[in-house]
């Protein structure tokens, strides 16, 4: 069978018209459109002819007064744009996604008692629109906190040098985690000449894997610290900065200026959620061979859903003078505390 040039046009015509009725959304539905007229069919450049029941031509044009979409779909602006809410805005980021759950208050209940991506509902068998932008934006906040680098003039506000591990970038500090353990030979020079030796606790900031755990929270933590270990009567040795840093460097560090107690403030690894999150490290002279069993850490310091800064500097010094008054730290500490030593 042959199809003209004619019939074609005609059946465009039909649907660009059904397009459009649908967008213009009139009160009372269209009557179904009529049989098509062989006679002289539109060109198929030309814009369809309005359907029977189009509404008059004082009417608002189609764009300007299109009903509203439901609320599981995005709206459509005047000029044709989706609008997509900022998917970061916390009403957002905590939203119910799934339609109709069988159990709501149950859902919502379960939802709020973690930060994790649940209930976000999806669309057939993709993630909505929104679940992706927002799991997109999140992973651009964890790049930026993974490469970033610490401000100088927050360092230099707190009177930090800036010494490096054996890493040389970024690249080689995510691929060599021993090589963050261990000091350059330039910084172990430069400790040995700055710091004072054998104060009883030393302060160390490293950047660690989050930059923006250490320009948002190191400002407010530390100024807390310095002043209750001051006030406990606790010397503090000289306070600086080290790059590329990986936790295992306090036992490097420790052999250069013997305190009795080194803090690390360090950079978390970011999530999905919280990037800034900052830890506190603590060991009891720590020195080469000692491992994690040797340490203690208070973690997920930051506003953004962990521990305020202020608290947690209070609590570093209170665990400070625990390990001062026990000599030990991490498992040993814990065994002296339970009776078993």
């Amino acid at each position: 069978m042959t199809v003209t040039a004619a019939e074609v046009r005609e059946v465009v015509s039909q649907v660009l018209s059904e397009l459009r009725r649908e967008h213009a959304a009139p009160t009372q539905a269209s009557p179904p459109a009529s049989p098509a007229a062989p006679a002289a069919p539109p060109p198929v450049s030309a814009s369809p002819s309005a359907p029977p029941s189009a509404p008059p031509s004082s009417a608002p044009s189609p764009a300007v007064a299109a009903t509203p979409v439901p609320s599981a779909r995005p709206a459509r602006t005047a000029a044709g744009d989706i609008d997509v809410p900022d998917p970061t805005a916390p009403a957002e980021r905590h939203r119910i996604g799934v339609v109709d759950p069988a159990n709501p208050a149950g859902l919502a209940n379960l939802a709020s008692t973690t930060a994790a991506r649940l209930a976000v509902g999806r669309a057939g068998p993709r993630p909505r629109t929104s679940t992706a932008l927002l799991f997109s934006a999140d992973h651009a906040v964890t790049q930026d906190a993974i490469f970033g680098d610490v401000p100088q003039a927050m360092l230099d506000e707190l009177g930090m040098f800036t010494v490096q591990t054996r890493v040389t970038d970024q690249d080689e500090f995510l691929l060599r985690p021993d090589l963050g353990r261990s000091l350059s030979d330039e910084a172990r020079t430069t400790i040995a000449e700055r710091c004072v030796a054998k104060p009883q606790v030393q302060i160390v900031v490293g950047d660690g894997l989050s930059a923006a755990a250490v320009t948002n929270n190191v400002p407010q933590i530390y100024p807390v610290i310095v002043q209750g270990l001051t006030a406990a009567g606790v010397s503090i040795g000289t306070p600086f900065f080290v790059r590329y840093c990986r936790v295992g460097v306090m036992n490097d560090i420790n052999d250069l200026v013997h305190a009795d107690v080194v803090l690390l403030l360090i950079g978390e690894r970011p999530g999905l959620g919280v990037a800034d999150a900052l830890s506190v490290y603590s060991g009891y002279q720590p020195t080469a061979g000692k491992t994690d069993a040797h340490r203690d850490v208070i973690c997920m310091i930051t506003p953004n859903g962990g521990t305020n800064p202020l608290e947690a500097g209070a609590f570093a010094v209170e665990h400070v003078k625990t390990v001062l008054q026990h000599h030990a730290s991490g498992v040993e500490l814990r065994l002296m505390q339970s009776g078993s030593r």
